[in-house]
């Protein structure tokens, strides 16, 4: 059985060994690792899914780092699918130009680039001196098809020295939802900082720590996510590194985000008061003590056992239940709470994952079609960020008959 990942024994902001287990999740299956028939029976670890918490700096982190040549291979989630996130990133570039004032000529760089659909924003306004850097060979060469310069690299010190070279230095340097998937953080930092121009701007977006803490955000929790950011552990970190944070917006995407504006320290930006309005609300909500992520996972625990105790009722009455959701926050529910072996079937709109199976447990994914063929009566929704809008695009299956469960921020029946 290969081996999937390392534990690192110190934080990987301020390299204390001084950590605490917080969030105990067990053993989970790498999230995206979907199987076809040739690969079903494939054994494959699971890896432990434990949040700690620095008692020095305050960050929540995972130890167990999965090895990225793994995690990001094959990868499947494009952010041009998602039209959420097309207007989200709109909106974000938008907002980036208007804060810093970019010209048209400035160098925009995008790290984690993904399939370049941050980028194609700029360049829809007429920002053509743009890069992406993303691991994913398969997503970075969707993106260059696209005419979308990208590098199919992971962004260290050594890509950022060859971008410098071929590039010069950036004036907006930009990471959306790729500042928690990173191991070596101190090192991506030196390197945005050694990239960034004396008047650039470090612009990223995170899952944000007290959004997970307040609605039980366990969906957010997955390997690629290794760091759960709040803001308390952030600005020492950046400014160790010689970046200081200026500016925080607080967005609904993942459940709750920020978005951090970051400059070189001394630059020309005022520090705005989000920034010390954001660290008194961490203070004021205990987020330098592990007591409130340890309270989270007193009420999962409670919520565990709701769910095991509604499944053996319908179990028991020999109803069927299946699955809505094939994405990364799918695996750490089903994993968690231990329903897998409850669920029928998945399904999900993405094209790509229909007819494999998921990991772990290996159930079958369909196109969302199967539910009104099959008609299952209970349909587990795991694609949570979005249970509003699969219960109203089918009112068809509870009027006849069938039952939706949502399990966040608690269980309810949708009948």
């Amino acid at each position: 059985m290969r081996k999937l990942s390392i534990k690192r024994n110190s934080c990987r902001l301020c390299d204390s060994r001084n950590l605490k287990i917080v969030l105990p999740l067990g053993l989970s299956p790498v999230s995206e690792k979907y199987s076809n028939e040739k690969t079903l029976l494939e054994n494959i670890d699971n890896v432990p899914l434990d949040l700690y918490f620095c008692m020095d700096c305050f960050h929540v982190q995972l130890l167990d780092v999965v090895d990225p040549e793994y995690l990001w291979s094959d990868y499947t989630f494009l952010t041009s699918n998602n039209p959420n996130l097309i207007n989200h990133f709109n909106d974000l570039c938008n907002r980036y130009i208007s804060y810093h004032q970019l010209e048209k000529n400035d160098f925009v760089l995008d790290i984690g680039s993904n399939d370049g659909t941050l980028l194609k924003c700029f360049k829809d306004l007429g920002y053509l001196n743009i890069l992406g850097v993303e691991p994913s060979e398969e997503i970075s060469a969707k993106a260059v098809s696209n005419d979308l310069p990208t590098i199919n690299k992971f962004f260290n010190k050594e890509t950022a020295a060859e971008i410098i070279t071929r590039y010069g230095k950036a004036k907006l340097i930009t990471a959306n939802n790729v500042f928690a998937h990173i191991d070596n953080l101190r090192e991506i930092a030196e390197s945005i900082k050694i990239l960034l121009a004396d008047d650039g701007i470090f612009v990223f977006e995170v899952s944000y720590l007290l959004d997970v803490v307040d609605k039980t955000l366990i969906g957010t929790i997955f390997h690629e996510h290794l760091s759960y950011h709040s803001i308390l552990a952030l600005r020492p970190f950046l400014k160790s590194v010689g970046l200081e944070i200026t500016r925080i917006e607080r967005g609904p995407e993942q459940g709750g985000s920020i978005v951090v504006y970051a400059q070189l320290v001394g630059g020309n930006k005022k520090i705005d008061s989000s920034v010390k309005d954001l660290i008194d609300l961490e203070m004021n909500r205990g987020l330098n003590k592990p007591k409130p992520i340890k309270e989270m996972f007193i009420k999962l625990e409670s919520l565990k056992e709701e769910l095991h105790k509604l499944f053996a009722n319908i179990k028991s009455d020999g109803k069927s239940i299946a699955g809505f959701g094939a994405a990364r926050a799918g695996t750490t529910l089903l994993s968690y709470f231990e329903v897998g072996r409850e669920i029928d079937f998945l399904v999900d709109d993405n094209t790509a994952k229909h007819n494999k199976y998921s990991p772990g447990d290996q159930i079958k994914v369909f196109p969302v079609s199967e539910i009104y063929n099959t008609k299952p009566d209970y349909i587990l929704i795991l694609a949570w960020l979005y249970t509003d809008k699969i219960v109203k695009n089918h009112r068809k299956f509870i009027e006849k008959g069938g039952k939706f469960i949502s399990i966040l921020p608690e269980l309810k029946v949708i009948s």
